[in-house]
């Protein structure tokens, strides 16, 4: 293998264990579905636990590490926001759940939401995700569609008092 040939980042490398959130990016179809399910057991127990500042605090502490994460996971790989990587999936689902209580209802219409908003990439998604490069831009353009399914989410609760 030559120098500037990319390569995959070792799988116990921290980096690593976290961009891929513990191995859940790792599955051969829809790794960002498969990160966003990973991530919401946990957003239930924080939430139920600890509340909406714990999940708030979970929150910006996954976005500060997923940077981190994602680009030594694509500087290693030579990629920009690879498949695999998915911790940036984890901060936009928690995200999406931040203003509603922990109900199993609003989880799943929260977890449909924003896998839609991620896919479908709707401005500004979109642009954040094809302009800004790099670990911030990985985790960016998923912080914005959760914030984009917590407001809509939001408003489901609000106005349906599921």
């Amino acid at each position: 293998m030559s120098q500037t040939e990319p390569h995959r980042p070792a799988s116990w490398h921290p980096a690593h264990i976290l961009a891929t959130w513990f191995g859940a990016g790792l599955v051969p179809l829809a790794p960002g579905t498969a990160g966003s399910l990973a991530a919401l057991p946990i957003a239930y127990a924080l939430s139920h636990y600890l509340g909406i500042i714990g999940l708030g605090v979970a929150i910006a502490v996954v976005f500060v590490i997923g940077i981190w994460a994602a680009q030594r996971y694509s500087e290693r790989t030579a990629s920009h926001d690879a498949g695999p990587i998915v911790i940036d999936e984890v901060a936009g689902q928690w995200l999406a759940l931040l203003l509603v209580p922990a109900d199993i209802l609003l989880y799943a219409i929260g977890f449909a939401l924003f896998r839609l908003a991620d896919i479908v990439k709707p401005w500004p998604i979109g642009w954040a995700d094809k302009r800004i490069k790099g670990g911030f831009g990985v985790m960016l353009d998923d912080l914005l569609a959760g914030a984009l399914a917590a407001i809509i989410l939001w408003n489901i609760w609000i106005l349906t008092k599921i």
